[in-house]
């Protein structure tokens, strides 16, 4: 039989149905549709699919247990190098990792690698049965810090090694960004959750609502009996451009916006933690998390939402199927442009007008590119005299994070970059001896899977430095 030159589709919620609803927008392969697609593998001798990978899944391995309908077999081969494979499914680049090095995608489309590995981890989790890891405690504590995906990784990867771990995690809620920064019609909390207590099941403790640096510092973990720490607390400090207009009421970093919709609930009708709804909203900047922002203010009820960016469609770096899923649903897409100034509403002559301090507009200005910057793109330049104004009632600012200095500042000895980032050598050790790091905590805000990649190489460094000590 020939192979199918293009991947499978991936059934979704039409675009009119799903643009007012939380619900999750891709509905995932069904069996024949993952064994079809799984058929499409040529199962590569060299592998060039798992070099692509930041955490080396057996991708032919797994794919070859699906075309046999072996989904338990599939699983377990992912499950050997991958900790969240439901999660990774769902939110991870493919398209720049394992799928850019598929040896299908050099004349046709390449295999659907992640929607495969979502099949199997969803298949796996729908069973009732899930059979618990039988560990040999080998009597050394390590503690995480932060529940995000490196922290999950590193104690998931420690715990299979017999580690007695326990996770802190400062939110009340276990999974960081996974379950405060990724809305629920991307990444259902419900699939964190349940990753979460297939961790807890094997020997895994997490204890919520402790802020490291402030309920507890690295040094009393040490004095608490735990032998080493891995610092994964993320980057959950907001950039802004510091453009007149940033403290006005109704202008929201992106990080405190998707916070409050999508771990406060502030979409319910008398929500704890409210939020603004409706009217005109415009989004700054062109990454994922833009993309995840603008198309929640649309859910929760926005007439008009506009994406704000200041280069072009091809240098948006969001993935190319959210910028799909978000023009299906009728983001507006303004590029080439640039903020300058947030207008608000001011009554001089009544300073207790309820209007006063609200956003009213956004002002911008037109670019064009211009030469290569350091890191290969073209330089967005401004045009002298083109500037104009968005009428809005709220503004989000999606340009980035950078990592929260509070355990920097805590913790004696610990070197940071001049962008916060802690540094680390190539197995994640810090400049404290028995302190390990890893994901955007050290370089800024990236991809799940390469904060996953990050959590295993610094728990094959403590399992190393733990057994020679």
């Amino acid at each position: 039989m020939p192979l199918d030159p293009k991947k499978h589709e991936m059934p979704t919620q039409v675009p009119e149905v799903r643009a007012h609803n939380f619900s999750e927008v891709a509905l995932g392969y069904t069996e024949e549709m993952a064994v079809a697609e799984a058929q499409r593998c040529l199962n590569c001798k060299n592998a060039p699919c798992v070099a692509g990978c930041p955490v080396n899944v057996n991708i032919p391995g797994f794919i070859s247990r699906l075309k046999e309908r072996d989904f338990d077999g599939a699983m377990l081969i992912i499950s050997r190098t991958s900790t969240l494979p439901a999660v990774c499914g769902r939110v991870c680049p493919q398209e720049t990792q394992c799928e850019s090095k598929c040896t299908m995608g050099v004349k046709f489309e390449p295999v659907g690698i992640g929607r495969l590995e979502r099949f199997v981890a969803d298949w796996y989790n729908a069973q009732d049965e899930h059979p618990v890891l039988p560990i040999e405690p080998n009597g050394h504590k390590v503690a995480v810090v932060g529940s995000g995906p490196s922290g999950l990784t590193c104690a998931g990867d420690l715990a299979r090694l017999g580690y007695a771990v326990t996770v802190y995690e400062a939110l009340h809620t276990a999974g960081g960004v996974l379950v405060y920064g990724i809305p629920e019609f991307r990444l259902p909390k419900s699939i964190v959750a349940q990753e979460v207590r297939m961790l807890q099941k094997n020997g895994v403790k997490v204890e919520t609502n402790v802020v490291i640096g402030k309920t507890l510092t690295i040094d009393e973990l040490f004095e608490m009996g735990f032998e080493a720490v891995f610092i994964g607390t993320g980057a959950g400090l907001p950039n802004f451009m510091n453009i007149p207009g940033e403290s006005l009421k109704g202008v929201y970093s992106a990080n405190e916006f998707l916070t409050r919709s999508n771990l406060m609930k502030a979409y319910r009708e008398h929500p704890v933690t409210p939020i603004m709804k409706g009217g005109k909203v415009a989004v700054v900047g062109g990454g994922n998390v833009a993309m995840d922002a603008a198309r929640t203010a649309l859910r929760l009820g926005a007439e008009h939402v506009y994406i704000v960016y200041r280069r072009s469609m091809d240098e948006l770096p969001a993935r190319k199927e959210e910028v799909e899923h978000a023009m299906e649903e009728g983001i507006d897409f303004r590029l080439l442009n640039n903020p300058v100034e947030i207008l608000g509403y001011s009554n001089p002559d009544d300073p207790r007008d309820p209007k006063n301090g609200f956003v009213t507009g956004i002002r911008c200005i037109r670019m064009e590119l211009g030469e290569p910057d350091a890191k290969g793109r073209r330089r967005p330049v401004p045009i002298e005299g083109s500037e104009f104004t968005l009428d809005v009632d709220t503004v989000i600012m999606a340009i980035g994070t950078s990592p929260n200095p509070l355990i920097k500042n805590t913790t004696a000895g610990l070197e940071v970059n001049k962008h916060g980032g802690i540094i680390v050598n190539e197995a994640g050790l810090t400049s404290r001896e028995g302190v390990y790091a890893g994901g955007d905590a050290v370089t800024g805000a990236a991809t799940v899977i390469s904060a996953m990649g990050a959590g295993k190489v610094a728990a094959k460094a403590i399992d190393d430095y733990l057994k020679n000590k």
